[in-house]
Formats: structure tokens, C-alpha cells, sequence
């Protein structure tokens, strides 16, 4: 009897682990993302459309330089000791959530968001694009990766939530919720990365 408790014991502390690895992927995915949806609606004002090979190539990229800088950051991780990598990765998301909450606290005022300058959805424009999202993840990636989150299961969540991004802006392009979404991407973006940061620090 004694065995079968630690076994279901065993099974509980590693779905619990598993959906905490789960959960904070999605976390990192959506906040990474929240730019894609925006930039997606730009292309649907402007009556462009983004085609799913488009798509396809968008969101590789940009997954691609995310896992690359998760595995730096996990690298660095490698480097520290104990619970430091996690309260270091986590008190570094937190701080990157908190200045984008910041700097659009500041920038409050006339709206004019310069976000979906890209005027076609070319394959060069759609390289762009991506090169441009994936640098915005990238300093984010790094700090995810240092405070223990596991870059293949990020990689992933960021492919797919990627692909969901791009339609979904498409389809909020000229609707109440879209123009919201837009608004307050950035606090929204910044508010899901603090969150992320606590609770890599404290987990």
C-alpha cells in the first residue's frame, strides 16, 4: 500500500510539474505574441492579406530566434546555481513587463501606433516581418530561458500560438475589439510578463 501511495504521489507531483511547464509557455507565447496579433491587423486595414504559407514562414522564424535565445538563457542558467537562475530570469521578465507597462503609461495621449508599416504581404515583406518579431522575443527569450522555462515547450507554444496570432488579428482588424486590443496591447503584454516573472521567481 505504502508503494502505491508514493507511486500516485510520484504521478501527481509530475502532472502538476507538467502543467506548470505547460502554463508558463503559453504565458511566455501569449505575451510574445500580443505584437503579432496587432501587426496583423495593420495588414487587414490596409486590405492586405497574409496566406498561410506566409504564415507558415512567419511564425518559423520568429520561433526559431525565440528558441535560440531560450536555449542561451538556459545556457546561462547552466552557468548559476541553485534557486538564482530562476529568481534572476524572473525578476528580469517582471522588469521588462513592468517598462513596457511603463512606457506606455508614458506614451499615453494622441494614438498612433506606427505598428504594420509593412505595406504588402510579400515574402520579403513577410521575412521582415518576422525578423522584426523575432527580435522583440528575443531579449525576452533569453530571460525566459534563465529563469527555467523549458525552450522546446516554449518554441512550440510560440509556433502555434503564432499562427493562431495572425488570423485572429486579421479578423479584429476593423472591429471595437480589435481597436481595444490595439490600445492596450502593450500594458496587456507587459501585465502577462510580470505575471510570468513572479512566478518563475517564486516557483
Amino acid at each position: 500500500v505504502g508503494s502505491e501511495m508514493c507511486i500516485r504521489d510520484r504521478n501527481r507531483r509530475s502532472a502538476m510539474e507538467w502543467l506548470s511547464l505547460l502554463l508558463a509557455a503559453v504565458l511566455f507565447a501569449a505575451a510574445c505574441n500580443l505584437d503579432t496579433v496587432i501587426l496583423s491587423m495593420g495588414y487587414a486595414v490596409k486590405g492586405v492579406r497574409v496566406s498561410l504559407s506566409h504564415s507558415l514562414i512567419i511564425a518559423a522564424l520568429t520561433t526559431l530566434i525565440t528558441w535560440a535565445s531560450l536555449l542561451l538563457g538556459a545556457g546561462a542558467a547552466r552557468v548559476l546555481s541553485g534557486p538564482l537562475p530562476n529568481l534572476l530570469g524572473g525578476l528580469v521578465l517582471a522588469g521588462i513587463g513592468a517598462w513596457f507597462v511603463l512606457d506606455w503609461l508614458r506614451r499615453l495621449g494622441p494614438a498612433g501606433e506606427a505598428e504594420g508599416e509593412n505595406r504588402a504581404a510579400t515574402l520579403w515583406g513577410c521575412v521582415s516581418l518576422a525578423a522584426a518579431l523575432a527580435v522583440n522575443n528575443a531579449g525576452i527569450g533569453v530571460a525566459a530561458g534563465v529563469s527555467g522555462i523549458a525552450p522546446g515547450w516554449a518554441a512550440l507554444a510560440n509556433f502555434l500560438v503564432t499562427l493562431a496570432a495572425l488570423p485572429l488579428g486579421r479578423a479584429l482588424g476593423d472591429k471595437l475589439a480589435g481597436r481595444l486590443l490595439g490600445k492596450y496591447a502593450l500594458p496587456l503584454s507587459g501585465a502577462l510578463l510580470v505575471l510570468l516573472g513572479i512566478w518563475e521567481a517564486v516557483g
